[in-house]
């Protein structure tokens, strides 16, 4: 029975590994990108995840919308793709 629980062993320890560098951090991430969509509000800069800068006008939690005015006019995106990232890095204080 030891050699059993001694074979599996590298194979636990693989998926213990892989959990915490690959799987945590990623559901982490994925954690406070739902938490950014959830605290937008009319007024805050964003920037779209293909590089698209606006301002949020509207939103809709029914259809999980918002739309975003720019200096083309107004777009309805899907708040998924508004950039977390580049949208902190826009609203950082200047050094």
């Amino acid at each position: 029975m030891g050699e059993g629980i001694g074979s599996m062993l590298p194979f636990i320890l693989m998926f213990v590994v892989v959990y915490f560098f690959m799987i945590a951090p990623q559901m982490k991430r994925a954690k406070k990108e739902k938490k950014f969509a959830a605290e937008l509000k009319r007024g805050d800069k964003v920037v779209t995840k293909s590089g698209l800068h606006g301002k949020v006008s509207d939103l809709n939690d029914k259809d999980n919308s918002c739309v975003i005015e720019t200096m083309a006019g107004k777009l309805k995106f899907d708040k998924s793709a508004i950039s977390m990232e580049m949208s902190s890095k826009l609203n950082a204080p200047a050094k």
